[in-house]
């Protein structure tokens, strides 16, 4: 790139700066007194008429002021050469908060509450995807003679607890022999894989009594807790952060709402981030949801040993502190990774 490029890079750079900082269309002037260029007003005017010919700013209004297109803003995102790191007490006082989770709900409340005080915007966190976990323990406890409690414990840290009515009374015996025959079939393998193997003991001790009529009751249960459900869990947080800017959304305020109270397009958003230390930001009509358009959405995934769990990231209009906004959200999900992957 020749150096009038790179000239008028730091232009942009520089109206993208001022604007995000002070909500305000920028002048040629005002870019010269705050910013080092190195060269004159005129130049600097010429410069913004090539920019704004080319659709990386426009004039909102007929003042001689300019802001950023989403074309702006992504040609900015693109060129960020480094994301300046968060310095040592901040990391640390991430992971030490996060650490004081006592499980995964409350971790994951901590996190969306964090990074959503951190970037001022909404924070959105999905909860570990059943596909990806992996059954780490199960437990059988006896209520009653007759029922039963299942607690199935993933290696993502979700419990689920299951009440199983039997059909008998079985004794203490039976029930260290149903948690023996149910652990040895699903702990350790992964849901779906799981699913299976509880469903071959199942057919296994059909017709067998007592305890073959509790495995098969025991594994109906399960079958529920263990096949992938069709909805997933959010957590958000910092939904009033929107309406301190609701001009940034031109007016659209209403459908970002609808659309986070929905979560279908967040989702979609959160599903396509399948790799962890990753951050993805997608501006305006790149989130290819029109109630979205006036938006930027900063995604990546967190996990830990190279395993996704879920997805995870801000939402905000589309005039962000993008270097800020990134760098938090990539230390969030490392340090709830960390802190997940340890338990």
């Amino acid at each position: 790139m020749g150096s009038a490029d790179e000239r008028r890079f730091e232009v942009l750079r520089a109206i993208v700066a001022d604007f995000v900082a002070t909500k305000e269309p920028i002048g040629s002037q005002t870019l010269v007194e705050r910013h080092n260029l190195g060269v004159s007003s005129a130049t600097v005017r010429n410069d913004m008429a090539v920019l704004e010919a080319e659709g990386y700013i426009t004039q909102p209004h007929t003042s001689s002021g300019r802001v950023p297109t989403e074309k702006g803003y992504r040609e900015f995102v693109d060129r960020l050469d480094d994301i300046k790191p968060l310095s040592a007490a901040e990391r640390s006082a991430i992971l030490k908060f996060l650490e004081s989770g006592v499980d995964l709900d409350d971790v994951l409340r901590r996190a969306v509450r964090l990074l959503a005080q951190l970037t001022r915007q909404v924070a959105v966190v999905q909860y570990p995807t059943l596909t990806t976990s992996t059954v780490r323990h199960l437990e059988v406890v006896q209520l009653t003679p007759a029922k039963l409690l299942l607690v199935v414990i993933t290696d993502t840290g979700r419990v689920d607890q299951r009440i199983v009515e039997l059909g008998d009374v079985i004794d203490e015996h039976e029930v260290g022999k149903l948690r023996e025959l149910l652990g040895k079939a699903l702990v350790g393998k992964q849901l779906s894989a799981a699913s299976v193997a509880v469903s071959d003991l199942a057919a296994q001790m059909d017709g067998t009594g007592g305890l073959g009529d509790a495995v098969g009751r025991s594994a109906t249960v399960l079958l529920e807790s263990l096949v992938e459900h069709t909805e997933e869990r959010l957590l958000l947080g910092g939904t009033a952060n929107l309406t301190r800017n609701t001009a940034d959304f031109g007016g659209s305020l209403r459908s970002v709402l609808e659309a986070l109270e929905e979560q279908v397009v967040v989702l979609r958003l959160l599903a396509a981030q399948q790799e962890a230390g990753k951050v993805t930001v997608r501006i305006g009509h790149e989130t290819e949801a029109e109630e979205m358009a006036s938006t930027s959405v900063v995604t990546t995934a967190y996990g830990s040993m190279g395993k996704v769990y879920g997805g995870m990231g801000v939402l905000g209009p589309t005039r962000m502190d993008y270097p800020g906004t990134i760098a938090n959200v990539a230390a969030v999900a490392m340090y709830i990774g960390e802190v997940l992957g340890s338990r």
